[in-house]
């Protein structure tokens, strides 16, 4: 049986309905940026997203074309997922013009960067696709406050305040900022799903209180 990431972590892809802190090891991800509404049709999101699959796919299915990775295991491909922050502040999900972003599918350890370079060269030949903005990132998150979020993205703001709060009962502070971002995992197939359904991972930075 294929491992899958979000059964065997369950922790950090199925949380409760209720926030509660969790711990995040180091995570490797293949990974491209941008700026601007990702719902602008045919806009860059858009774009990220299909390269972001045809490189996670031809990573999955590498043995197909001959190129053997060591320790290879056969996996599902993990969700979507993004970093997303506002210049200079607070995130605001209303302005989404303003939204810079990273959209990331996660890596299995066993890739390596000469593995990456090896897909982004061969999906971009074969699916006739520019994956040059492709980067292999690793991203440690450590303390953060999480919950799962349901609904459509334009009720965040609920489960964010929710979240805030649990944190601050609970002798921690929000602590986005200086490469600690506002992170989504989209459990959710927004095509198929109706929003009121929509299951969204929503994790904060979080930082022990210094007591006084």
């Amino acid at each position: 049986m294929a491992f899958d990431f979000k059964k065997e972590y369950k922790e950090f892809y199925m949380p409760k309905n209720s926030p509660e802190i969790v711990d995040l090891p180091p995570v490797n991800y293949i990974a491209v940026r941008g700026r601007g509404d990702p719902n602008a049709e045919g806009g860059d999101y858009q774009k990220a997203i299909g390269i972001l699959y045809a490189v996670a796919y031809t990573i999955r299915m590498s043995r197909r074309a001959g190129h053997e990775i060591d320790g290879f295991f056969e996996y599902v491909v993990p969700p979507l997922e993004g970093f997303w922050w506002h210049d200079g502040g607070e995130i605001d999900c209303a302005d989404k013009s303003a939204f810079n972003w990273i959209s990331v599918i996660r890596l299995p350890d066993f890739v390596t960067g000469d593995d990456f370079r090896w897909a982004v060269e061969t999906a971009g030949a074969k699916k006739k696709l520019d994956c040059s903005a492709c980067e292999f990132i690793t991203v440690t998150e450590g303390l953060c406050v999480q919950m799962m979020h349901l609904g459509p993205f334009d009720s965040e703001h609920e489960t964010i305040a929710a979240m805030d709060g649990f944190a601050r009962e609970n002798g921690y502070e929000p602590d986005l900022g200086g490469g600690r971002l506002h992170h989504e995992i989209y459990m959710s197939d927004a095509r198929k799903v109706p929003p009121e359904k929509w299951k969204t991972v929503i994790r904060h930075p979080v930082r022990r209180r210094v007591q006084e």
